[in-house]
């Protein structure tokens, strides 16, 4: 059985990015993904901030899988405390994605909203605790070693 809430997300620590340019060349998608980050850039800064994407948040109100579950999508920064041991506060932008409630109401709909903000933070915490984070900036750093030892190239990633 699922538990009752489901959180999952892609985390992109935004002090991997020295440089935000966008290539004339990307496709619309691209382009809006870097331009999403370089608001998040603009309005947090690159220390201690995470920029989630490709995050949804469920919540499971029935023992049935097929009904009692409302799903929401999010997208946003994540802050932490100096040492990156918890996050502090978010920016997100949560929106109702997917559910399978015939009883659902707006005012749920908007609590639910601002419960995902809140349950994304402790999930964030034991993303932190679980060393995923110090995982995903050491990725970041292989990866950008391998760019700067390239030229600035690596492969078709460029």
């Amino acid at each position: 059985m699922e538990p009752p809430v489901t959180i999952t997300f892609e985390c992109t620590p935004l002090r991997s990015f020295p440089r935000l340019d966008v290539p004339l060349d990307a496709s619309p998608v691209f382009r809006q993904k870097i331009e999403r980050l370089q608001t998040a850039i603009a309005k947090h800064g690159t220390r201690n901030t995470y920029y989630l994407s490709d995050a949804a948040c469920t919540f499971r109100f029935t023992n049935d899988p097929e009904v009692g579950w409302v799903r929401f999508a999010f997208a946003g920064t994540v802050i932490t405390d100096d040492a990156d041991s918890r996050a502090i506060g978010s920016d997100l932008s949560v929106c109702l994605d997917t559910e399978t409630c015939d009883w659902l109401t707006q005012p749920a709909v908007t609590w639910l909203k601002q419960t995902v903000t809140h349950a994304v933070l402790l999930e964030f915490n034991r993303y932190i605790a679980a060393g995923d984070l110090s995982k995903a900036i050491e990725r970041l750093e292989r990866e950008q070693a391998a760019s700067d030892a390239a030229g600035g190239f690596l492969g078709m990633n460029l």
